[in-house]
């Protein structure tokens, strides 16, 4: 009989303490509540210090980020961008907004990011955009995505919702493309409830998208004092984030190393603890690419022999909370329909979505906890 449950463990909770409550305070006795006053600007200078970039736009989500990204870019009925299905709906909503088609490729097997490999062969004359998602932090191969892109003089959108305080090859993810896009999801290693950041190194993209923010006016020139008045100059729409919400993003990005290195220790009592269970062939543990830091965003498993769904309702009846992750958006009821039955082959992304299983991780989970949840899936599988 099975044991009775000990304590019960969410897969997520996001980790604020007094600092964010005191920094919330304050913007409400100040009156700052709108978007883009004291608290917005001084947390888009600090993530312009923190990842090396010139711009940063702060946003309502990652969803809003990748939207402006679309408008900015200028996307059309027709225009194709180059994408994997294992991701959000957000990454394919954005493109299909503006009228522009999604192209799927598969993922790496390893990785679960988009195989740089397969893009060059999904490559049109509509392709305008690649938009590698860097897939629990661990980022995409961004030096042969960035080689294609210039070869056949594409634009890069990096999909770093999962990416923040990860690098490759150095350069923090979400600045390597044209335009990075971040998200301050309360599930996130830094979080706001709900924001998010447009990120580029382009002046250009970086004034056409601060007026799109701001409901198409040039209110951004006008705040810092370069026109006496501000007005409607273009299409627009509101993507500006509370001055409120800015003040706890940045009590948050402060705490980064703090709250990442939590996670990452948690991430890898996970991997050693999974160690004898990939030996006897029941899983696949994470790989990691030699060019790519981890963030400790995710811990993911693939169960072998098709045990996913049986080991994680397992794991529930013992006060668990595992998880699956993505639905492939290729074969999606809106996407099979969008494509009149059209499925697209994407044999890895298939497997790896069936496949996958996620350990309970945030940065104020104890490690009796993690020891706890081991020694319960190594049970479950014994």
């Amino acid at each position: 009989m099975m044991e009775t449950i000990q304590r019960t463990i969410q897969f997520s909770e996001p980790t604020v303490g007094e600092a964010e409550y005191l920094a919330v305070q304050r913007a409400i006795q100040m009156k700052s509540l709108g978007g883009d006053g004291k608290f917005c600007r001084e947390t888009e200078k600090l993530i312009c210090e923190m990842f090396n970039v010139k711009h940063a736009l702060l946003t309502t989500s990652c969803t809003h980020a990748l939207e402006l990204a679309m408008m900015t870019l200028e996307l059309k009925p027709g225009d194709e961008v180059i994408l994997p299905s294992f991701t959000f709906t957000s990454t394919a909503n954005v493109i299909i907004r503006q009228g522009a088609v999604p192209v799927f490729v598969d993922i790496d097997p390893d990785t679960f990011n988009i195989d740089a490999s397969k893009i060059e062969a999904a490559i049109t004359p509509n392709t305008r955009v690649i938009m590698p998602v860097h897939y629990a932090g661990q980022g995409c191969d961004m030096d042969a995505i960035m080689d294609i892109a210039k070869r056949h003089n594409l634009y890069v959108v990096e999909d770093a919702a999962q990416g923040v305080g990860a690098n490759w090859n150095g350069r923090a993810l979400g600045t390597i493309g044209d335009i990075g896009c971040f998200s301050f999801h309360a599930t996130k290693n830094i979080s706001c409830g709900e924001g998010g950041a447009f990120l580029t190194n382009n002046t250009k993209l970086a004034h056409k998208a601060e007026i799109i923010r701001e409901k198409g006016t040039n209110r951004a020139a006008f705040l810092r004092g370069e026109v006496d008045k501000y007005t409607w100059v273009s299409l627009g729409s509101s993507f500006v984030l509370t001055d409120m919400l800015a003040a706890l993003l940045k009590v948050q990005l402060e705490r980064t190393a703090e709250l990442i290195g939590n996670r990452k220790a948690i991430w890898n009592t996970y991997y050693s603890g999974t160690a004898e269970l990939e030996a006897k062939g029941l899983v696949k543990r994470p790989v990691f690419h030699q060019n790519a830091t981890n963030n400790g965003h995710i811990f993911a498993l693939l169960i072998n022999n098709g045990r996913r769904d049986e080991i994680m309702s397992a794991m529930k009846k013992r006060g668990i909370s595992c998880t699956f992750h993505y639905v492939p958006l290729h074969s999606s009821p809106f996407m099979v329909d969008y494509f009149n039955g059209n499925v697209a082959n994407l044999p890895v992304t298939d497997y790896v979505s069936e496949s996958l299983l996620r350990l309970p991780m945030f940065a104020h989970l104890s490690l009796l906890d993690v020891e706890y949840i081991l020694t319960q899936l190594n049970e479950v599988f014994n």
